[in-house]
Parts: C-alpha cells; sequence; structure tokens
C-alpha cells in the first residue's frame, strides 16, 4: 500500500499566516480596520497614523481609555505618555496592534512583534491621517456660586469628556456620562479650568463652550458688577478665556496689565521680526500676531 504524504507543516510568515487562518472571525472585524494605518517607530515615540474609525474599534478605545491619566490631547492626535505600571497593558496592546498590522501589510509577524516590543517604554502617539470635517460638541457652563462649576454636554461624547476630566482631575467631584462637577474653591483650581477650556480643537472635534449670563458674575469677583446680559457683543466663555491666555494675563487682569503684556508679545511676534524663510514660520508669526489684536481688542471692550 502506497504511503499517503501530507502536506510539510508552514514554517516562518507561511506559519503564522496558517494559524491566522484558524483563528476565525474573532479578530476579523480588527483587520478591516488597520488598511489605511501606517506605524513609524521613531526614536522618541512609536507614531500611529490612522482614521477615526480606528480609535473607536475595542482593542484601540480600551488601551487609549485604560491611559487617560497619562494622555496628552492635541488638535489631530494625542499622546500616551509611558508609566510602569502600564507596561503590562501597552504589551497586550503592542501584541495586537503588531499582529494585525504584520498581516495586512505581509510583513514577518515575529520580526515586527520583536521591534514593536524594543520600543514598550516609548511614548505612543495616535494621529489621524486625515482631517475630517469638524464635528462641533457643545458645553454648558453653570457656576452655582464661586466654588462650583458643572460641564454638560449635550450628547455623551467619550473624547472631549475624556479631555475635560484628565485636565481637571484635581478638582472634579462628580462625574456622569455626559457631566462633570468641579470644585474650583481656589485660584488654582479656577487657572485650571482655565487652561482646560482653551482648548477647542481635539481630534476631529470641534468645541463650543456656552454658559448662563451670570456665569462670569458668580465665578469672578472681578465681574460682580458687570451687566453682562446688556452687552450686544456678549463673547462666549470660551473666547474670553482664550483671549486671556493669548495676551499671557489671568482672568480680570486689569487694563494696565493687559496693554503691557500685549505691547511686549506683539514686538515678539510682529511679522518683520520673523528671521526664517520657512512659510509655515511665517504664517505662524502672523496668526499669532492677528490674534494678539484680536484678543486685545476684544477685552479691551469688556473690561
Amino acid at each position: 500500500m502506497r504511503k499517503q504524504l501530507s502536506a510539510p507543516e508552514p514554517t516562518g510568515f507561511g506559519r503564522t499566516a496558517a494559524k491566522a487562518g484558524r483563528i476565525g472571525s474573532l479578530k476579523r472585524h480588527y483587520d478591516t480596520r488597520v488598511e489605511g494605518m501606517e506605524i513609524v517607530l521613531q526614536p522618541n515615540m512609536v507614531l500611529i497614523r490612522t482614521d477615526f474609525a480606528t480609535l473607536e474599534t475595542p482593542w484601540m478605545s480600551e488601551f487609549l481609555a485604560g491611559s487617560a491619566e497619562q494622555m496628552l490631547f492635541l488638535p489631530r492626535a494625542v499622546l500616551v505618555l509611558h508609566t510602569e505600571w502600564q507596561r503590562e497593558r501597552k504589551r497586550t496592546f503592542f501584541e495586537t496592534l503588531g499582529r494585525h498590522y504584520a498581516r495586512r501589510h505581509e510583513l514577518d509577524e515575529g520580526f515586527f512583534l520583536r521591534s514593536l516590543m524594543r520600543c514598550l517604554e516609548r511614548p505612543v502617539k495616535v494621529e489621524l491621517d486625515q482631517m475630517q470635517t469638524p464635528e462641533r460638541v457643545t458645553v454648558e457652563l453653570y457656576a452655582r456660586d464661586p466654588q462650583s462649576v458643572t460641564l454638560s454636554l449635550y450628547a455623551p461624547n467619550r473624547w472631549v469628556l475624556g479631555y475635560l476630566r484628565s485636565q481637571l482631575a484635581s478638582c472634579v467631584t462628580s462625574v456622569g456620562e455626559t457631566e462633570l462637577v468641579l470644585d474650583v474653591s481656589d485660584l488654582k483650581a479656577k487657572s485650571r479650568l482655565e487652561r482646560a477650556l482653551n482648548r477647542r480643537q481635539l481630534l476631529h472635534y470641534t468645541i463650543e463652550y456656552r454658559y448662563d449670563s451670570r456665569f462670569m458674575q458668580r465665578l469672578y469677583a472681578d465681574y460682580a458688577d458687570y451687566d453682562w446680559e446688556d452687552d450686544e457683543e456678549q463673547l462666549q466663555i470660551g473666547e474670553m478665556l482664550h483671549y486671556y491666555t493669548v495676551l499671557e494675563c489671568p482672568v480680570g487682569a486689569s487694563q494696565d496689565a493687559l496693554r503691557k503684556s500685549y505691547k511686549k508679545l506683539v514686538k515678539v511676534y510682529h511679522p518683520d521680526r520673523v528671521h526664517s524663510e520657512d512659510v509655515e514660520t511665517v504664517n505662524r508669526y502672523t496668526r499669532k500676531f492677528q490674534l494678539l489684536q484680536e484678543a486685545y481688542t476684544a477685552l479691551r471692550i469688556v473690561s
């Protein structure tokens, strides 16, 4: 009787591919999200360029949600800093990330995973590879008194709420699905709130802050006698706090302080003082100079 020969067991990447075929559909929904992803192992970080849909996949969102306290939010990206106590969570994330990326791009899975693991202690930057149409998210601010502020979203948004929670962690007293309650009884907490509200671009979201007519009067003693309802050019609180930050002055700064800071900064950022031929640098100085003028004009009206 002639002995029937069996096909040889695949080796190397072939074995990986065969094993991948036996995994079934449990991981298949992840693969469809990795096609446009790019991973760059840089000397100082791991850069992941992808689309917003990938950020919403279970394995990506679980890692980012668990790393909220180590996360820096940027206009088109998030940067996750490394901490030892997050090492195992990060290792699991790298294994999933590397496996799916290697399969999608037909790389040697073992080699790519080893390369990725050598970057385990580096920060991870997840960057949107293309800007989608900005989605507007409204955050309502309400001050019950000078010590307590409530931030409310019209609809649940874990990215915006996660950003606010991470920036205001030391003064958060209550967290809901669409709401944060803050203790802003000291000046440091108020300053922290001002800085957090200064960011209005987050990933592909545009954040719009709204407030009731007595918000400033309740929160800041400097505005106790100001009638906001009579101001036809009333600024939204997000814009106002943004202007104070642009001029590098505390909220409620005097006209003299605003003027001194404005004069100092316009000398620094005047387009004529740019010693560079780089178009982006020139544009950045020009935008900053224009914003300084806008901020000073606006705050002179309401002060």
